[in-house]
């Protein structure tokens, strides 16, 4: 028994040795754990009874807060009646009225829902989906995904190659053949302390056509963005951007896909980003506020016309040579389901988008305190970008991150970058409660 192990007994922890943790500095945590043991509404609690304020609702995702009673409820439910349906040739009721809902929910013309179990699935899906689009068509030719800098699409092989963030792609080989990237759209030289979308940047979707140019449309068989990135510090598209992207991919026949892992259920403010950005892509990811956290679950919504074309041959064939054993898993249909009557009844969405300017203002008021370089937000979601320490990337981060936990408040980092996505249940006093602890570790620095 190692000494690391010996104490964690002693406090009545269990031993950390064997799990290996995602995205996680393991030898640092293991010395210095962090544990979770419940949460509720806007509050996670420590295994030593810390009471936590949550600001990135869990992962970008618990957006109707933790523990919801009617979602809790109704996954119980699920769990006595049925656990388990095969997704082959059978279904069951719940994932079809989830289905249906989502569908409902989309933009015009977005009418079928694929079930997956996380981001990372959807992105992986809605590729092969692309590809195989295509080539139903009669035009196998189009194989090559154009991505962005900056982008994160999960952590699939798929995933990766269309995504844009360096660490997540250095130590794993060549990936997917024929991917290229667009310019991200991120510039603090033009673009700092902008609220809201910022107005430069729009002509960066020009770039498309100079990559079309490069590669001939016919080899191209769809662009993947995300309508907000994320997990690269909240990059926000430009006012007009994703139309121009929407506009020249019509033109070229080629396929757009947004990734609303992060966007969707009430993050912008509306039920996805393409809705409030009035913007339709041919096929949309989905994950995390599907259930709000509560059971994995991801979604690829798509669009008739793609649906329809797979529809051919004899009766009884299968169309669509892809799916996975939990796909559409009662339980976390279930969930799914009860999440949206949680949004749809309690009007979380337009809470969301009521509360924006309340949650703008308070994040800019950062503006001027110790080594920020920019604030930048959209709907409920906002990011404050550090001047790094030299030599030390990410190192102030998440020196301001641990600070935050240990004065009660969980925030995200993700390079030099703090982000905010809280859950939608947010009140004015907590968003007060997050901005006044990151200005204290601000100014301890």
């Amino acid at each position: 028994m190692t000494d690391n192990t010996a104490r964690q007994l002693d406090h009545d922890l269990p031993d950390l040795e064997s799990y290996w943790m995602p995205f996680t500095g393991n030898r640092y945590f293991k010395e210095h754990p962090r544990l979770i043991s419940r949460a509720e509404g806007m509050y996670c609690y420590t295994t030593e009874g810390q009471k936590l304020l949550d600001a990135v609702a869990g992962l970008w995702c618990c957006n109707a807060g933790h523990c919801n009673p009617k979602i809790v409820e109704a996954i119980k439910t699920q769990a006595e009646t049925l656990d388990y349906s095969m997704a082959f040739q059978l279904g069951h009721p719940k994932a079809f009225e989830l289905a249906n809902r989502l569908t409902d929910m989309a933009p015009e013309r977005i009418d079928y829902a694929f079930f997956v179990n996380s981001g990372s699935e959807a992105v992986d899906t809605a590729l092969k989906m692309a590809l195989a689009y295509h080539r139903t068509r009669g035009e196998a030719a189009r194989t090559r995904f154009i991505g962005r800098e900056k982008g994160y699409h999960g952590v699939g092989f798929g995933g990766i190659s269309v995504g844009g963030i360096s660490p997540n792609r250095k130590m794993f080989g060549a990936m997917l053949p024929g991917v290229d990237h667009l310019p991200h759209t991120h510039s603090i030289a033009h673009n700092a302390y902008s609220r809201g979308l910022p107005q430069w940047g729009a002509h960066l979707a020009d770039e498309l056509e100079n990559i079309v140019a490069l590669h001939d449309a016919s080899t191209i068989a769809a662009v993947i963005v995300e309508p907000i990135a994320g997990s690269a510090g909240v990059i926000l598209p430009p006012e007009g951007y994703l139309k121009r992207l929407r506009e020249i991919c019509d033109k070229h026949g080629i396929l757009l896909i947004f990734d609303e892992v992060i966007c969707g259920f009430g993050r912008t403010g509306d039920s996805f980003g393409a809705a409030r950005f009035g913007v339709t892509p041919d096929l949309m990811t989905l994950a995390k506020g599907l259930t709000s956290g509560t059971v994995p679950m991801g979604a690829v919504l798509a669009s008739k016309d793609i649906y329809d074309t797979f529809m051919t041959g004899p009766d009884g064939v299968i169309e669509f040579f892809h799916g996975y054993t939990y796909s559409g898993h009662p339980l976390a249909a279930a969930a799914g389901c009860a999440t949206l009557d949680v949004y749809q009844g309690e009007g979380l969405f337009e809470r969301a988008r009521s509360m924006e300017g309340r949650f703008e203002d308070a994040l800019h008021s950062l503006k001027g305190e110790p080594n920020v370089i920019d604030v930048r937000n959209f709907g409920l979601i906002g990011a404050v970008e550090l001047e790094g320490i030299e030599g030390q990337p990410t190192a102030r981060a998440m020196s301001i991150f641990r600070d935050c936990f240990d004065n009660g408040v969980i925030i995200r980092t993700t390079g030099d970058t703090l982000a905010f996505s809280p859950p939608l249940i947010i009140s004015d006093a907590e968003i007060d409660t997050v901005i006044e602890t990151v200005r204290t570790a601000l100014r301890a620095q």
